[in-house]
């Protein structure tokens, strides 16, 4: 902490510390590692329990607040939250004290909005106070690229390129990517969305490329972090009794483990969690980890139905890894191990099968009216199998994340439900759209060569 600024440092440890501002326009460090808080903030009890009776902007802002003060002044923090956070997140309820979050109501049906749409208003205020422009680089596997594009649309001072894995994505994830334009660039590779990761840590990493001002706006931006953090507070809130010793188990589906990271920074601010069910698909890698202690990327990556999951190696791993005692490099190696017994404490990691993903989506309507997509799926699917094995106690609060709307997925829910679910405002209209989009191969040398040419 530097005058009463949290600073921000590296997972590699090899690149010195920043304000939040540095570590948000920059998104990655220097030396390739991911910025990750000093010092985490805490809130306190009595803090938290105010929180039941405010609004959504009101606990962004005082969770924000604790990350942000004495970068940006607190009336511009207030409008930033006021303006990204205009809709509804519904808690809904399935039965005893288990409720889904639906993060799936934001301007493009997805969790990526809560941090893409603070994210970009915290980079245009700093931007337009440094009279400064940003070139944004960001690979997706479905629902980040859409969310990005439409938070950073038309923008002056931001331009921004989007890498995606050309087979791996649904028509309607693609198409709110691609019929944007203006500021907004799209890229399909024919490849796994590990590799438009691998491109844009290079280009990242490429000194050749240090004039083009590049940024990143995928979860390895602190910025992605910080908002996600918001969501858990804002539901504990709603949900907890009058209970003061209660704690929360949530589910949360993991792919690149930004969300469950945001989860994991809420608990050690003092978010009173039991347990996080750590959900993944076929994608295994972090619940072979958490068994054995040895950790091995999946190459490639496995391609499941829940599409934006299909992760070998997800880029936050490091700052998990980080946040109970260990190092972990970029590429996966382990210099320093973490506590394990820690993480199996806080942490019940399970795989689930495209199988048992289908066959939820199915039992869930029939039995509870539940609609979900697949990555929803995924995330209730980890819960019934933490039930089943550490026992279901009715008076526990538990909370799975839905993470994506099920209009987004119609193909899916046609199939196993025989309807196609009904179309939020977001996704209106979208059909009928004209596409522009690029293809490159993948490529490091083609991705730099066209940067160069059109940057």
């Amino acid at each position: 902490m530097q005058n009463g600024q949290i600073l921000f440092r590296s997972t590699n440890l090899r690149a010195p510390a920043v304000s939040f501002e540095q570590a948000l326009l920059k998104g990655i460090a220097p030396d390739g590692g991911l910025y990750m808080p000093e010092e985490i903030p805490r809130l306190t009890q009595d803090e938290i329990r105010e929180f039941s009776d405010a609004k959504y902007h009101e606990i962004a802002y005082a969770v924000g607040r604790k990350f942000l003060a004495g970068e940006i002044p607190d009336e511009d923090l207030q409008r930033i939250v006021i303006d990204a956070y205009n809709y509804n997140v519904p808690l809904e309820h399935v039965y005893d004290r288990k409720y889904v979050m639906r993060l799936d109501r934001g301007p493009t049906a997805s969790f990526k909005d809560f941090a893409a749409r603070m994210m970009g208003r915290l980079m245009q205020f700093f931007l337009n106070r440094n009279n400064g422009k940003l070139l944004i680089l960001t690979a997706t596997s479905g629902d980040t690229g859409s969310a990005i594009a439409n938070a950073f649309y038309g923008l002056d001072n931001v331009k921004v390129v989007v890498l995606f894995p050309e087979k791996e994505v649904t028509a309607r994830q693609r198409k709110q990517m691609t019929t944007l334009g203006k500021n907004v660039t799209i890229i399909a590779l024919d490849g796994k969305f590990d590799d438009c990761q691998a491109l844009v840590k290079q280009a990242f990493a490429d000194s050749e490329l240090e004039n083009l001002n590049l940024s990143s706006a995928n979860s390895i931006n602190i910025g992605r972090l910080v908002p996600q953090t918001m969501y858990y507070f804002y539901s504990f809130a709603e949900l907890r009794s009058g209970d003061p010793s209660e704690k929360v188990v949530f589910s949360v589906p993991s792919g690149n483990f930004g969300d469950l990271c945001g989860g994991l920074i809420a608990l050690n601010m003092g978010l009173p969690v039991s347990k996080f069910v750590v959900a993944t698909n076929e994608n295994d890698e972090y619940p072979k980890f958490v068994k054995s202690g040895f950790y091995e990327k999946l190459v490639p990556s496995l391609n499941c139905i829940s599409s934006a999951m299909n992760v070998g190696h997800p880029s936050n791993i490091p700052r998990l890894v980080q946040l109970y005692g260990g190092n972990m490099d970029e590429h996966g190696a382990i210099s320093s191990a973490p506590d394990l017994d820690r993480i199996r404490k806080d942490m019940y990691a399970i795989s689930i099968t495209d199988a048992e993903t289908e066959a939820m989506i199915s039992s869930a309507y029939k039995k509870y009216g539940l609609l979900l997509e697949p990555h929803g799926s995924v995330g209730w699917a980890g819960l019934q199998h933490y039930l089943r094995d550490e026992g279901d106690d009715i008076d526990q609060l538990y909370i799975s994340l839905e993470t994506a709307h099920p209009a987004k997925f119609p193909e899916k829910i046609r199939e196993i439900l025989s309807f196609d679910p009904e179309l939020p405002p977001s996704l209106q209209g979208l059909e009928e759209k004209e596409e522009s989009y690029e293809h490159l191969p993948t490529d490091y040398k083609a991705f730099k060569d066209f940067l160069r040419d059109n940057y």
